[in-house]
């Protein structure tokens, strides 16, 4: 356990540098455009597709790492204060995660989608926009916030429904936090005083009573369910290139989809507003915001 949590805490403080040399706009621009033309690509996303709708990323200007480090899926798991801590932040946090609305990044890669560019898009955001946007070929490769699971006897509770619960069992909470939306982290979480964690009350499950209740979300530290990698192999197998849109790639996870696309002899490209770990095997690195950069493709398709 104590080994896990510390290669964690390495992926959470991974610090993504300049690997390659920036490339001229409309090299990366007339690049991306071929590959969407000759369709077939695999989407790859992260939260910077998701910021323009208020949910914030972790690594960007104003990402929420410089001020707050997420728990680790061994300290959920096994700190049964850490968690109590989570629920109580959580809480308050869910409900401005839970009223994001899906932005002109969602709409246009959905589009990509409707119009045969684009084979699958594997997300690792946790917060269902892509879905909502109409994204049909969707894996969720982190889950969803809108799910929560039993650790005890794994039953499967909506978020909404559990939000009710806890809110009978805290009248008065939320009223009681003065909530800054711009400190809600990527995974709703936010920062409390003690004091409100202490008075917070968690629920059980609704299965067998337990506390020891967890968003359905892969935390740090934690595997991916082996279903959905089954479901990204899938994709990629039947994709012809890779395209990154609003992500470091800091994340195992997602690179790891870069260093197979690499070994496939498939071309990479990148959108991104920053640095990304596999900008040193995209032939086309397209350093921009993502909203404009998908709605210029859009208009030239």
């Amino acid at each position: 356990m104590a080994t896990a949590h510390r290669a964690a805490i390495r992926s959470i403080e991974r610090v993504v540098h300049e690997t390659a040399a920036p490339q001229d706009p409309s090299v990366a621009f007339e690049g991306i455009l071929a590959l969407l033309r000759a369709g077939g690509v695999l989407l790859v996303t992260g939260a910077g597709v998701s910021t323009d709708s208020g949910i914030p990323d972790y690594r960007g200007p104003n990402g929420s790492l410089r001020r707050h480090r997420p728990m680790t899926y061994q300290e959920f798991k096994y700190d049964p204060a850490a968690r109590h801590r989570y629920w109580a932040r959580s809480f308050v946090g869910w409900r401005h995660v839970a009223v994001a609305e899906p932005n002109a990044s969602h709409h246009a890669l959905a589009e990509l989608e409707r119009r045969g560019h684009v084979v699958g898009t594997v997300t690792q955001n946790v917060d269902g926009l892509h879905a909502r946007a109409g994204t049909r070929r969707l894996v969720a490769l982190h889950g969803d916030l809108a799910r929560v699971a039993c650790l005890n006897c794994g039953a499967v509770e909506d978020r909404p429904a559990l939000d009710r619960r806890l809110a009978q069992a805290n009248p008065g909470f939320i009223e009681r936090v003065e909530l800054d939306p711009s400190l809600v982290n990527p995974d709703g979480d936010v920062t409390l005083d003690q004091r409100h964690v202490d008075e917070f009350t968690m629920v059980g499950c609704l299965a067998c009573g337990s506390v020891e209740l967890k968003p359905d979300v892969v935390y740090f530290g934690e595997n991916v369910p082996a279903e959905r990698k089954v479901a990204v192999q899938d994709m990629a197998a039947q994709s012809a290139s890779l395209l990154v849109v609003g992500s470091s790639l800091a994340v195992m996870s997602g690179y790891k989809l870069v260093l197979d696309a690499e070994r496939a002899g498939k071309p990479v490209a990148v959108i991104n507003g920053g640095p990304t770990r596999g900008d040193a095997k995209a032939g086309f690195r397209w350093r921009t915001g993502i909203a404009p950069a998908l709605e210029s493709l859009l208009a030239a398709l």
